[in-house]
């Protein structure tokens, strides 16, 4: 029995089974900036203003920002620790053991696979209304899939399959190509976003800020529940440490600074949305865009729409690459076939980039976007509660407590513990039905580890 046998790090660390190191800090700061700030930012401050906090809507994110910084704490000293492919699923590995950590992966595999989707769905979206305004339309069966509402008549998204496509195909270039595409689209993006901040400003009005807080502080906690959910992504960069130069130092510098810079760009447009436009009519899905129109500042509306074009394509590129990396992680242990470890002369893992990009794009052209979603944020809790809970046995573990961290929690034990009992909150003011639809995934995921994993583990055969 080895279903709670711990890995090895020690040997992984020095096992010459491993991805290339060809990564900066700066690199790593473009990934977690290209993947958590994507259409969200021009969507929940609207939302959570008009519902939940009002002109008070810079409090939700800096609520949020504090609980997601308490988990990048906790992720940046195990990154330094244990630089390997695979971030909370190698954790788990080596703290809780094999089973719980199949449990984590699989949850985490959903995380990644259904983001990809959806986002991808988005995606076509934008581009769609991009295309529709050159007097292009694509036949309404392949505009979108089937049950998707406003489009009785779709059967097949073939955009949304498509950019997947191609964000495979990128990937599987090389990890410097696709990083020096994201860093050009994140550059864009930002501009995107001071472009609108500066826009807003001008037409600022200090009145629009009467009452501060409409309904009470229980409403900047409700709003946080949402804003923290626009923050999430900084663990992809954990996924990254294996193919990182000088991972101790570079690590915690590229998951908190990357935290940080999203904590600001949210809290000015928060702010200058708010203060440009009263919170009561922000209550549509394209806050941005909306205030724009309403200041008739129409030449920008087009800009911000390939803003959210090139914001949600960085976060493709960046879910695809911790997607791929986490399944070759999981392969290269011996709980999913070793094929999908494989790596081409670009040291990437052709055959999990393959499949991972198969499932997701397909996924996406067949599902509609409310069935796709349920999933990811469950994933990443649990993930984040795991990684929070798990630096508590850090240095208690045989494992690792002959390895020094370049960088420790603050504040230990007080920000792990606050950490692991936020997101167990989050966690259980999930809906029933998400509930419902992890515990099919888990039966699934269950399946496929007592039919495979388990007899192919690593563990098993030594």
């Amino acid at each position: 029995m080895h279903l709670f046998e711990k890995k090895d790090v020690v040997s992984a660390l020095q096992s010459n089974k491993k991805l290339t190191r060809s990564l900066n800090a700066k690199d790593l700061i473009i990934m977690g900036v290209g993947v958590i700030v994507g259409a969200g930012i021009f969507i929940t401050p609207g939302i959570i203003a008009a519902n939940y906090s009002g002109p008070g809507v810079i409090f939700t994110y800096l609520l949020a920002a504090i609980v997601c910084i308490g988990a990048a704490f906790c992720y940046s000293e195990f990154s330094s620790t244990i630089p390997l492919a695979g971030s909370a699923y190698t954790y788990a590995y080596t703290i809780y053991g094999e089973f719980i950590a199949w449990i984590i992966g699989w949850s985490l595999v959903a995380e990644y696979l259904f983001a990809t989707s959806s986002v991808a769905v988005s995606w076509s979206a934008y581009f769609r209304n991009l295309l529709t305004g050159f007097g292009i339309h694509l036949p309404k069966a392949l505009q979108s899939a089937t049950g998707t509402a406003g489009n009785p008549a779709g059967k097949f998204d073939l955009i949304a399959f498509i950019v997947v496509f191609l964000v495979v195909v990128l990937t599987l270039q090389g990890l410097k190509q696709s990083v020096r595409v994201s860093t050009i689209m994140v550059y864009v993006k930002i501009f995107v976003i001071l472009l609108f901040v500066a826009v807003a400003l001008f037409f600022f009005q200090p009145k629009n800020f009467d009452p501060l807080l409409p309904y009470g502080w229980s409403g900047i906690g409700k709003g946080a529940s949402i804003a923290f959910f626009a923050f999430l992504g900084f663990d992809v960069v954990s996924t990254a440490s294996e193919e990182v130069k000088n991972p101790k130092r570079n690590m915690p510098i590229g998951i908190i600074a990357s935290l940080l810079i999203v904590s600001v760009l949210y809290g000015l447009v928060s702010f200058a949305l708010v203060g440009a436009v009263k919170y009561t009519r922000l209550n549509v899905s394209d806050p941005v865009a909306f205030a724009l129109r309403v200041l008739h500042q129409d030449w920008a509306a087009g800009i911000i729409s390939l803003g959210a074009v090139m914001g949600m394509t960085t976060v493709l590129i960046v879910i695809v690459y911790g997607g791929t990396r986490l399944i070759y992680s999981i392969s290269r242990d011996g709980l999913l076939p070793k094929n999908l470890n494989n790596l081409n002369k670009s040291g990437i893992p052709t055959g999990s980039t393959i499949l991972f990009g198969l499932v997701a794009a397909t996924v996406a052209a067949v599902l509609p976007l409310d069935k796709i979603t349920e999933l990811v944020n469950i994933g990443t809790l649990l993930a984040f509660s795991a990684t929070s809970l798990g630096v508590l046995f850090l240095k208690k573990n045989k494992n690792t407590k002959d390895l020094e961290p370049a960088f420790k929690v603050p504040l230990y034990p007080f920000f792990p513990i606050v950490a692991f009992l936020a997101c167990v909150y989050l966690l259980v003011q999930l809906q029933a039905f998400t509930w419902e639809m992890f515990a099919i995934w888990t039966a699934i995921g269950l399946v496929i580890y007592f039919g495979y994993g388990y007899r192919h583990s690593n563990l098993y055969k030594k």
